[in-house]
């Protein structure tokens, strides 16, 4: 009787699922979309001298499909995030310039976190599970650390573009991260960005008329970047009040010498 109760938690505590075809058939095609993408030649479309020669025909199409350019416009990008494609900074861009900055940051900001959810739900269903059963202690003290100030973190990285959007967006997941705080850390942490990038794209028209590029390298500048990194700051508040409370406990809980008249 014994031994079958251990056997049976035993069983219990395997994770459910492992690498199985149908479990990892989500990343496979991200992967296959990613490589054709690639192979037709999809990358040499996503550049500004290719929107600087379509710039008229696409401000004449939207002006006559409105509606469907922007639904166009934005399952193309939320698909651009969900397999990974390069040349999201482009797209902000040539968003801004087709719709505006309003319109732009709307479809931008709901797609790209649309997008990103799209990855995150495909990573946590292939390869969550069998990382975990393989991962060691350390591993899990990590993730530990991430679920306990998850939102805070993944907050910093997205207001910082520190690391690849892609990767960003991958961590999270295996790290067990909660979807919906993962969804709403995405879609606040992309603002400043989107703001930025789409408010360069709405003023392309002068720089196409002059035949200058655009800057893409302004969110870095300074003074750009100290408002977002002040942002970032902020949104590590918790973390460090958390950190101090837990410290405060620790000492609180500490056992008092006593003194000999106390033993007395």
């Amino acid at each position: 009787m014994a031994m079958t109760e251990q056997t049976t938690n035993s069983a219990d505590d395997q994770p459910s699922g492992g690498m199985t075809p149908g479990r990892i058939m989500p990343l496979l095609i991200i992967v296959v979309g990613l490589i054709t993408f690639f192979v037709l030649g999809g990358h040499e479309y996503l550049s500004f001298a290719t929107l600087a020669e379509h710039r008229g025909a696409l401000l004449e199409w939207y002006a006559a499909n409105a509606l469907l350019a922007a639904v166009g416009f934005w399952a193309f990008y939320a698909l651009a995030v969900a397999f990974s494609l390069p040349g999201a900074v482009w797209l902000t861009l040539m968003g801004g310039f087709i719709f505006g900055t309003g319109m732009a940051m709307v479809l931008t900001i709901s797609s790209a976190t649309v997008g990103a959810a799209l990855i995150f739900l495909a990573a946590r269903y292939a390869l969550a599970d069998y990382l975990h059963a393989k991962a060691g202690g350390m591993v899990r003290k990590m993730e530990d650390g991430f679920r306990e100030n998850a939102f805070s973190y993944l907050l910093v990285l997205r207001l910082v573009p520190i690391f690849p959007f892609w990767l960003v967006n991958l961590v999270p997941a295996l790290l067990g991260m909660r979807f919906g705080s993962y969804t709403l850390a995405t879609f606040i942490g992309i603002i400043p960005g989107s703001f930025v990038y789409c408010s360069l794209g709405n003023g392309l028209g002068a720089l196409f008329e002059q035949g200058q590029q655009p800057d893409l390298g302004i969110i870095f500048q300074p003074d750009v970047l100290t408002p977002i990194v002040g942002l970032a700051v902020l949104s590590l508040v918790p973390v460090v009040y958390k950190k101090l409370r837990a410290r405060k406990g620790h000492f609180d809980k500490r056992p008092v010498d006593k003194g000999p008249a106390d033993n007395a």
